[in-house]
């Protein structure tokens, strides 16, 4: 008979197409086979209500509730006036809070594992005090703000400042509540110990919990079928994937369009530069009036896309943790080119395939060279992930995180 185990995430893990859901989908299909799962999560996307059966196959019991995203807007203003972070009260739902404390209590569940710093209020109450608490916050959120502060003025500069400081303040608070805090990559780890210098007894409670990547199924030569109408065969471009409402993704886009796409197609006039990721902005949108742009919006399968791409760009002006959008490349056998801050959080990678720079000038060239040349195999990622990056080798420190002694 399997242990339970309360399971939260603040988005439905499935499908594992986008950086959070990629992580929660792997980890419950991980830790599925060890425990018997009562999940918790939210649904922002409509969408995804077709894949609520997927997700219940892996768990003995599950509440899924619809998050209006204008409403939690709303909800999310209440922060200002008890100077807590806004993702906080954007996140909280009493149904949710009821179905935790009774699920926790009628089921007598000992241990947790909570996905996001937002999921952590659902079990700070007394009442949770003896749960076995750990909480993969996944990337420093609290950063992210700090990045984005940098990036405007004004009145949301304030704002964003704001919640990057209330932020850090309630990441270092849950920290000190879990038995163990995890971080996706190595240096999220040692920056989030820097956080709470102050606190060394902390330090060995704060670990990384990595990401993988199925190879199986980020193939080459895996049987894909194409989903949309585009001529991707005859076309000659490069892509970027990603969720296109992700402030990071269509910042990295708009960056690449206005300052290197340029050069690129006026050396190359038929080239193409795929944006390919569900829900663009209208800044993303409008970036299809540039020549050679091509916005898709939501794709039946990425893979087609990045199979006929002559390399993939993930050129990162905000970033923290892992770029699964360069693992998938690379495990795809396709050339990379990324910034400082989007190679961060993956170490020891095979620099002849991926190609790092913040220099325009230098990504101009490469971008041309790749468009000018025939497709390039990019075999030594695929080799190298193969080794590195499996799920089951990098999720399996969390069993001893949650206190469990499977083999």
């Amino acid at each position: 008979m399997k242990e339970k185990l309360l399971y939260l995430c603040h988005r439905i893990p499935f499908p594992a197409n986008k950086g959070d859901k990629i992580t929660t989908c792997n980890t419950l299909k991980f830790l599925s086979q060890h425990y018997d799962i009562y999940l918790g999560c939210f649904i922002d996307d409509p969408f995804d209500h077709r894949y609520i059966s997927d997700v219940e196959s892996y768990c003995k019991e599950t509440l899924f509730i619809d998050l209006n995203t204008q409403l939690a807007k709303v909800k999310g203003l209440k922060a200002f006036l008890t100077g807590n972070p806004i993702t906080l009260p954007y996140y909280y739902h009493p149904k949710m809070q009821q179905w935790v404390q009774d699920i926790v209590r009628t089921q007598q569940i000992h241990k947790a594992f909570i996905y996001s710093g937002c999921m952590a209020q659902y079990v700070l109450g007394n009442e949770m005090s003896s749960l076995h608490k750990v909480i993969q916050f996944a990337d420093i959120d609290s950063d992210k703000w700090r990045q984005y502060a940098e990036k405007t003025r004004g009145i949301m500069h304030w704002v964003y400042q704001r919640e990057h400081r209330t932020l850090a303040k309630f990441e270092r608070y849950v920290a000190g509540k879990f038995a163990v805090s995890c971080f996706i990559s190595d240096n999220e780890t040692q920056l989030f110990r820097e956080m709470v210098a102050d606190k060394p007894a902390l330090h060995d409670h704060i670990q990384t919990l990595s990401n993988g990547i199925d190879c199986d199924f980020f193939s080459p030569h895996a049987k894909t079928q194409l989903g949309e109408d585009y001529p991707l065969a005859q076309q000659n471009y490069v892509i970027f994937t990603g969720a296109m409402n992700y402030w990071a993704n269509a910042d990295a886009v708009t960056w690449f369009v206005e300052t290197i796409w340029p050069k690129v197609h006026q050396a190359l006039p038929d080239s193409k530069f795929y944006i390919v990721g569900s829900s663009p902005t209208k800044e993303v949108q409008e970036l299809q009036h540039i020549p050679g742009v091509v916005v898709t919006g939501r794709v039946e399968d990425v893979r087609p896309y990045l199979h006929h791409a002559k390399a993939a760009v993930a050129p990162m002006q905000i970033a923290r943790g892992i770029q699964n959008k360069i693992l998938e490349a690379m495990a795809m056998e396709k050339p990379v080119l990324t910034t400082g801050l989007g190679i961060e959080g993956i170490e020891e990678y095979p620099e002849k395939d991926v190609f790092v720079s913040d220099s325009p000038q230098e990504i101009v060239s490469w971008v041309t060279d790749k468009l000018t040349d025939n497709i390039y195999q990019a075999t030594q990622s695929r080799t190298w992930l193969e080794s590195t990056y499996s799920w089951p080798a990098k999720l399996n420190p969390l069993l001893g995180y949650l206190g469990s002694h499977h083999d």
